[in-house]
């Protein structure tokens, strides 16, 4: 028997065809926003170069946390972590030092961690986020802030 469809006579092989199409499309959007929003979550994750090139940074994610840590610097493996106020840092390699810690989702950037500038031993809090395939690290004093460019490496 045909089926009805505003009025219309389909034939059942039509109907099923019809319902077909439309089931595939509903999948195929279901699973792109899947993966999308599985690379968003992602984008910030991987090693990145920082603003000068001094430094490489792999930034990896720790239960619903990220953390970065230092993989590569131009001034060699051996550098030490002098500037730290706590001394007994600061003979500790500066190459597997996590300079960001504790970062959390919150929309479209990372905040509510700590990022660690071992140039001068101090920690502020911190922010990041992508933006046009860089990621933009921002570093916060009071209402004051500095705002780095790290590119993917």
């Amino acid at each position: 028997m045909p089926a009805k469809i505003g009025g219309f006579k389909i034939s059942s092989y039509l109907c099923r065809r019809l319902i077909t199409k439309k089931m595939k499309k509903q999948i195929f959007s279901m699973l792109v926003m899947l993966l999308s929003a599985t690379a968003y979550g992602q984008d910030v994750i991987g090693k990145w170069v920082t603003e000068g090139g001094d430094s490489h940074v792999e930034i990896y994610k720790s239960g619903d946390k990220l953390n970065g840590k230092i993989v590569w610097l131009k001034a060699g493996d051996g550098k030490l972590d002098s500037k730290n106020p706590d001394e007994k840092l600061q003979g500790r390699k500066l190459v597997g030092t996590n300079i960001l810690t504790g970062l959390s989702k919150k929309k479209d950037k990372w905040e509510g961690g700590k990022i660690y500038n071992p140039k001068n031993g101090k920690t502020y809090k911190c922010a990041i986020w992508t933006e046009d395939g860089k990621l933009k690290v921002r570093g916060y004093l009071g209402m004051f802030y500095e705002t780095q460019t790290w590119t993917k490496k």
